[in-house]
């Protein structure tokens, strides 16, 4: 992929044509912004993977790029490597950007210019996601320009209301807190939550192929609440796949709960990871500690508690191919999980051929035994 680009991207940095870092995504990603014919597009490159894709602004959906050097033109096939033919960029470097030609299956021609995207400044009352968006990642930024979330049905939960967003082209929504919390801990609330809608609003413009998505609220109390957000998507390869996890909240402090932060049965200190995102940040002790600690104390605590509280769950052989060996360690060593009225709910995880096992109703830890052993974080549990 992309053979002899990073040879050309050293010779152009030499030279000085990349005079501005601005533009520099956080995977470090060249980003620019132009025309293919006479429609606006946004491209981002990245000279050391070969990894590239582009969007145009009326649609913002990805189209993946995938190219090589031939001489001094680098030629990029467009689309999933699953189709047979391809649209094909030839782009010629120039001391403001590219220009070069877009080439369709059937021969059409486009010319296409290309220039160092100029990324538009945060709003002083932006989201911190959006801000951080701005700062590492100004190709999903610029996508964003102009997208605006609309305004839907207001919910009660637990006697707490909820304010409904969803994005119209996407499809994509989840809730505001507007009531029931004090009107800080509010803000800091639906930071989370606004955040992760438009995780999944960028998800979805993301996805070449299909992505759909939901959400709903799972608990809510004085203390900590838990919200669900699922997807099925199709974004190439061999079978479609689905997420389903949730956000968990310390409402006192606004910040993210993981399962350790909760639960520690461990005999050193509690650690705390994210699950999904940078170890490197709120990270306390090695991903590789923290990931032993999960497959040799953990995950036999668990199935030695769910044993004894779920003795047929966890053991029964269920008919057809897929027997899920609720009973095995591995299934427990990186669970979803989230608050329930009785205790927490823990969810096996399993590889996407067997992700039926993975939905199961009876997984709960009561919070007598969760108290025991308390996690990381003081908190008040139901």
């Amino acid at each position: 992929m992309f053979r002899g680009l990073s040879r050309l991207f050293a010779v152009l940095l030499l030279s000085g044509w990349f005079v501005s870092t601005a533009t520099w995504a956080d995977n470090g990603a060249r980003v620019y912004s132009g025309t293919l014919g006479k429609a606006p597009i946004v491209v981002e490159i990245n000279p050391r993977t070969g990894e590239g894709r582009y969007f145009y602004k009326k649609y913002r959906k990805d189209l993946p790029l995938d190219g090589a050097l031939e001489g001094e033109t680098l030629v990029l096939e467009e689309g999933s490597r699953m189709e047979d033919s391809h649209p094909t960029l030839r782009l010629q470097p120039e001391v403001d950007g590219w220009r070069g030609e877009w080439t369709s299956t059937t021969g059409k021609t486009l010319k296409i210019e290309l220039q160092p995207a100029v990324i538009p400044e945060v709003p002083a009352d932006a989201l911190p996601f959006l801000a951080m968006l701005h700062d590492k990642y100004p190709y999903d930024y610029l996508r964003l320009q102009g997208v605006v979330l609309r305004k839907g049905k207001i919910d009660t939960f637990m006697g707490y209301t909820l304010q409904w967003w969803s994005e119209p082209q996407t499809g994509a929504s989840l809730f505001e807190v507007v009531s029931g919390y004090s009107l800080e801990e509010r803000q800091r609330i639906n930071q989370h939550l606004m955040a992760r809608l438009w995780s999944e609003v960028l998800a979805s413009y993301g996805c070449s192929g299909s992505y759909a998505q939901w959400s709903q609220p799972l608990w809510m109390s004085p203390t900590v609440m838990s919200v669900r957000i699922a997807s099925d998507y199709y974004c190439g390869g061999a079978y479609p796949d689905q997420n389903n996890d949730a956000l968990n909240i310390d409402t006192r402090t606004g910040k993210l709960l993981t399962l350790d932060d909760v639960l520690w049965v461990g005999q050193g200190k509690k650690l705390h990871f994210e699950q999904q995102g940078d170890f490197s940040e709120g990270a306390s002790g090695s991903s590789e500690t923290w990931s032993n600690y999960r497959t040799t104390e953990l995950a036999p605590w668990l199935v030695a508690q769910f044993l004894k509280l779920y003795p047929s769950e966890m053991t029964v052989t269920p008919e057809g191919e897929n027997d899920c060996g609720y009973d095995e360690n591995d299934r427990w060593r990186f669970p979803g999980w989230h608050f329930t009225e009785q205790g927490i709910k823990i969810d096996p995880s399993y590889p996407h051929v067997a992700a039926v096992c993975g939905f199961v109703d009876w997984s709960v830890l009561p919070y007598n035994i969760v108290k025991q052993h308390p996690g990381g974080v003081a908190l008040q549990l139901p």
